[in-house]
């Protein structure tokens, strides 16, 4: 039984690339490409982490940080996420709202591993 990630990103192609990268790593990944129903996926899922896109339809990726981080049972969710705009304002943003880690777009298959498994580890 391997490890669940949500992924909420509505760039298909870059969805698609994270979810082949993690699934060769053993990782269930179950994709979300809107933002409306994310908090409520979440919760069912119970991930291990969730990788969440900063601009979303629907609900904005800090919304969606910010309700489950209100949540108590998520409140230490391993939650990265991912930004094509690197400004220095979405990241504080995200840091108030409580985010483990930040990351921006592009980024390498090695850089997307190395916090995958820098927040999950044990």
């Amino acid at each position: 039984m391997g490890k669940r990630v949500v992924l909420v990103e509505d760039e298909m192609n870059i969805a698609e690339a994270i979810r082949f990268l993690l699934s060769r790593e053993g990782w269930r990944v179950e994709m979300l490409a809107n933002g409306s129903t994310a908090v409520e996926v979440i919760r069912k899922a119970v991930p291990d982490l969730v990788l969440l896109d900063v601009m979303l339809p629907g609900k904005s990726g800090f919304d969606i940080l910010r309700e489950l981080r209100a949540d108590p049972a998520f409140a230490t969710l391993p939650i990265l996420m991912l930004t094509a705009r690197g400004q220095s304002r979405d990241r504080e943003m995200a840091e108030q709202a409580g985010v483990s880690r930040f990351m921006t777009k592009p980024f390498s298959n090695s850089e997307m591993l190395a916090a995958v498994r820098e927040l999950t580890a044990p």
